[in-house]
C-alpha cells in the first residue's frame, strides 16, 4: 500500500484511544502499522536525515496535531488519553481527520496561526499561493512550535531538582552567571524569602539578578508577583527574573510592568523557545542551506 500520511493516521490513532486507557506512542506504532498493514520496508523507511522512520515521524506529528486540537491530552511524554472532546467527535464518525475538521477548534487554528502572518486567515494547510521560502519558513516554525510543546512535557516529567539545574544550565547559555561553579553556589536556595536563587548578570559580578523558577500547572497570579517583588525590596534588589512553565494572568504582567524594580517575566512557551535558541535540553538533527545567486561573482572585471 501507499504509505500512510498523518492525515491517514489521525483517525485510527484516536479511535486506538476510545478505550479511555493510557497508549503510548512506542505502542501505537506497532498496533498502527500492524493496522494499515505495512511490510518491513514501509514500517523502516528512513528520513532524509536516516535519524527517524517515515511512519514514526507521521505519526508524531498525528499526535502533536490531535493534542493541539484537545482530541488527547498527554498525561506523560510519550503517553496520551483521549479526551471529551475526543470522544464526541468519535460519535461523529467522521470518515478521516483533517486540518478542516482540527480548524474547526479555536485551540488548533491558534497554533496553526501561530505559524503564519496575521493578515494570512487561509484555512491550515492551504499553501497553494505560497512559495517554496514562504512555506519553508512555516513549516519551520510549526517544527519549532511541536518541540517546543514537547520539551514543557519533558520538563513536566522531571523533578524539581532537575528543573533548577535546567534553569541554571539556560541562564548560563545566555551569559549569565559566571562560571557554572559560581553559579550553582546561589541558584537553588528555595525559601529564602521568596527568592529562589541569585546569579550574577555578568562574568564579571557587576550586579546581580535574583531569580524565582516555579514548575507549575496553574497560571502565575498577582499576588505570586507581589511576594516576588517584596523579597526584592528586602534585598534592595532592583532586578529579578521569575521563570514558569506554565503562564502568568494579564493582572500579573500588569503588576510587573507598573513597579520600578526590573522584573523579566519567562513563561512556560518563551522558557521552551529560549531553550531551542540557546541548545538546552535539544540537539541539531538536520541543518539545511538555503543559497541564491552570488552577484558579484558573476560581474566582468
Amino acid at each position: 500500500m501507499t504509505m500512510p500520511t498523518y492525515k491517514d493516521i489521525m483517525l485510527p490513532f484516536l479511535q486506538r484511544l476510545a478505550d479511555g486507557n493510557v497508549h503510548s506512542l512506542k505502542e501505537l506504532h506497532q498496533v498502527l502499522a500492524d493496522q494499515m498493514q505495512l511490510d518491513e520496508e514501509e514500517r523502516t523507511r528512513q528520513l532524509p536525515s536516516g535519524l527517524q522512520s517515515i511512519f514514526y515521524n507521521r505519526l508524531g506529528w498525528a499526535r502533536t496535531y490531535l493534542k493541539k486540537a484537545l482530541l488527547i491530552e498527554a498525561i506523560a511524554s510519550g503517553q496520551f488519553r483521549i479526551t471529551e472532546r475526543g470522544r464526541t467527535l468519535l460519535l461523529q464518525k467522521p470518515p478521516r481527520i483533517d486540518m478542516c475538521i482540527l480548524s474547526q477548534f479555536p485551540e488548533f487554528r491558534e497554533f496553526k496561526q501561530q505559524v503564519r502572518p496575521k493578515d494570512d486567515q487561509s484555512i491550515p494547510d492551504d499553501n497553494n499561493d505560497k512559495t517554496p521560502r514562504e512555506m519553508l519558513h512555516n513549516y519551520y516554525q510549526e517544527l519549532r512550535n511541536a518541540l517546543a510543546d514537547e520539551l514543557l512535557q519533558q520538563i513536566a516529567d522531571q523533578s524539581p531538582k532537575f528543573f533548577e539545574h535546567l534553569v541554571l544550565d539556560l541562564l548560563l547559555k545566555m551569559g549569565y552567571g559566571g562560571s557554572r561553579e559560581d553559579a550553582a553556589q546561589v541558584v537553588g536556595k528555595s525559601g529564602d524569602e521568596g527568592i529562589d536563587g541569585i546569579i550574577k548578570e555578568d562574568r564579571l559580578g557587576l550586579d546581580v539578578i535574583y531569580v524565582q523558577a516555579k514548575r507549575w500547572k496553574n497560571s502565575v497570579r498577582s499576588p505570586d508577583i507581589q511576594g516576588f517583588i517584596g523579597a526584592l525590596q528586602l534585598k534592595g534588589a532592583h532586578k529579578g527574573i521569575f521563570i514558569t512553565t506554565s503562564a502568568f494572568t494579564a493582572t500579573a504582567r500588569d503588576v510587573a510592568t507598573r513597579i520600578g524594580n526590573r522584573i523579566v517575566l519567562i513563561d512556560g512557551t518563551q522558557l521552551a523557545q529560549l531553550m531551542i535558541d540557546y541548545g538546552v535540553g535539544v540537539t541539531t538533527e538536520t541543518i539545511y542551506e538555503i543559497k541564491r545567486i552570488d552577484s558579484d561573482y558573476f560581474v566582468e572585471g
